[in-house]
């Protein structure tokens, strides 16, 4: 099937149209709600998150016996909430640094989480089987009903974004600003962490375990290299995320053997590549040009002072002596004489040249400019 294919089939078929309305309210999410990490500095907690998250789901399925992913991802949800109060917990009562805490709050759920599986999977009940998919994402089991609680989970997080967005966005840039408007911190920091959590627990049968963190952070990333605005970075990260969705689930449709999951993620990857490159303000291309461009404006400012030194110094600038000057001077070539000539700053007349009044002025507001440093 080709991607032309599935994009026809995406209104009539109920499987493609449920899996890639999940995956792409999944993404915007993701997006919208990892922007509050990336701009936090919490990265690292959507992965802490996304791995304490697994004893929770095996525990849900050993009290009930059953394979609901409702249960399944409330057990998920109490298991990662208390691996995020034991981040905050350890990072406030003890001298350990914010990332040996996420770490060892990783390893250590995720060690107990798949402990908990294998257990499960030497037991003779037949439910256990599938449980293993919560570790990679598989998209293709999602139903209407996930559907449905990933809008209903989006929709609740919109809205308490919109209703908290100064408090969210005082919080982000200056915590103790906030505090002295009388706002309780605590409370508005524990609120954007539960929805973080929350993102993380309902795309854990999609991305997984493993993946969860990257679909977090990388629209985010992306959205952070093309705005300095929070309102217009939490709307990208939104729209990067839910095509990534989308085009992650086309391309997995579209070929064989490709897990949803993984593939919804380097597309994700592939948005974060192209803005860090090509993003007007930060991207790596354009930084290059505005570099090169400095350095040619720097030249040629250089051969303005020297050529305005040598009219300072000598009567006639026409002698061929000024140009022998002028032609073992490193900065001098007959680009950026040409380039000073576009720019008014002299007149050319084969080897010969001469300032203009609009050139004198430049090169004597340069020396200003150095005395003033000086």
């Amino acid at each position: 099937m080709s991607i032309t294919e599935y994009f026809n089939l995406l209104f009539t078929d109920y499987t493609l149209r449920t899996i890639t309305l999940g995956t792409a309210v999944l993404g915007a999410i993701c997006g919208m709600l990892g922007s509050f990490a990336v701009l936090r500095k919490q990265s690292l907690l959507g992965d802490a998150i996304s791995h304490a998250a697994l004893p929770g789901i095996a525990i849900a399925f050993l009290i009930t016996g059953a394979k609901d992913s409702n249960i399944l991802l409330l057990g998920a949800l109490v298991s990662g909430l208390i691996g995020t109060f034991w981040i905050r917990g350890m990072i406030s009562k003890t001298h350990l640094k914010s990332d040996t805490a996420l770490g060892l709050i990783l390893s250590l759920f995720f060690g107990f989480g798949m402990l908990l599986l294998t257990y499960i999977q030497k037991q003779p009940n037949a439910n256990q089987a599938g449980l293993d998919k919560y570790l990679f994402g598989q998209a293709a089991t999602l139903i209407e009903s996930d559907v449905l609680l990933m809008v209903i989970v989006t929709g609740i997080a919109l809205g308490v974004v919109l209703l908290f967005w100064k408090e969210f966005k005082l919080l982000l840039f200056d915590i103790d600003y906030t505090k002295t408007l009388g706002f309780n911190t605590k409370f508005i920091d524990i609120l954007i962490t539960f929805f973080i959590v929350l993102a993380i627990v309902i795309g854990l049968q999609t991305v997984g375990v493993v993946l969860m963190s990257a679909m977090l952070l990388a629209p985010a990333a992306a959205a952070r290299q093309w705005t300095n605005s929070l309102a217009v970075m939490v709307f990208l990260a939104a729209i990067i995320g839910a095509f990534s969705g989308v085009f992650g689930t086309a391309i997995s449709a579209t070929q064989n053997n490709l897990s949803t999951g993984p593939v919804i993620v380097l597309v994700a990857s592939f948005f974060v590549v192209i803005s860090f490159i090509f993003s007007p303000a930060r991207g790596l291309l354009f930084k290059q040009i505005r570099l090169i461009k400095n350095r040619r404006d720097l030249k040629l400012k250089k051969t303005l002072q020297f050529m305005y030194g040598i009219a300072q110094t000598h009567e006639n600038i026409e002698h061929p002596h000024t140009v022998r000057i002028l032609n073992n001077f490193q900065g001098f070539t007959q680009k950026s004489l040409r380039k000073m000539e576009d720019n008014e700053w002299i007149l050319l007349n084969k080897q010969k040249w001469s300032l203009t009044s609009k050139g004198f002025a430049e090169a004597q507001n340069l020396f200003n400019q150095v005395a003033q440093h000086d």
